[in-house]
């Protein structure tokens, strides 16, 4: 079997040789992905020190390739979930402020087509959820890589404050992995706190 990776781990590993990680401790908040975004584990997790996007960041329990947590911090409209890697040929779809959560949820999928050849990606259900105390979504999904015989599930969770997209999303091998920390994920969005308007991103 190939060594698997998602998305997340590919544009890492394209930006720094080998895996770079960082400790988490749990029971402290800490904020993620370059923005107000904060969160507070309740366990020890492992921070990759190579970003896949400008206000995006991973973190993972037990590698990337193995089960991976990606933070999108405060997307401003016409940004990028995912540093361009060929913008002349095949640029990456942008956030826009006035997106619904089933454009969010098109918008992601496009970019883990195009950021990741994830030919077969499926969005298998998409809901209203609470998140950081404002309205928002929830949303399932699967996919497998170009080349790559691991089938990977996926959940993610978000919604749009300020004209901004906060989201945060958990994937790993349907087999074992996925649903073994898919409790660990949530308790984690669980903590997330986005503060008030008056309160800017540096």
């Amino acid at each position: 079997m190939k060594k698997s990776m998602t998305v997340v781990a590919a544009l890492a590993l394209a930006a720094a040789p080998g895996w770079a990680y960082k400790l988490v401790e749990h029971a402290k908040p800490v904020t993620v992905a370059k923005s107000v975004l904060t969160v507070t584990p309740a366990i020890d997790w492992n921070r990759a020190q190579s970003r896949p996007g400008r206000n995006a960041e991973a973190w993972t329990l037990d590698g990337l390739p193995l089960n991976e947590v990606t933070f999108y911090g405060g997307i401003a409209g016409d940004q990028t979930l995912f540093k361009e890697v060929d913008k002349k040929n095949k640029p990456l779809p942008r956030f826009a402020a006035n997106m619904l959560a089933t454009d969010v949820a098109q918008l992601f999928e496009q970019s883990y087509r195009i950021a990741g050849g994830s030919t077969l990606f499926q969005i298998d259900g998409i809901e209203p959820a609470r998140f950081a105390d404002n309205p928002g979504f929830r949303f399932r999904y699967s996919f497998a890589l170009q080349g790559d015989e691991v089938k990977r599930q996926g959940e993610a969770a978000g919604a749009i404050v300020g004209g901004r997209l906060y989201l945060i999303a958990y994937e790993a091998p349907v087999i074992h992995y996925f649903d073994r920390n898919l409790a660990d994920y949530r308790a984690l969005v669980a903590t997330a706190t986005i503060p008030g308007p008056s309160v800017k991103v540096s």
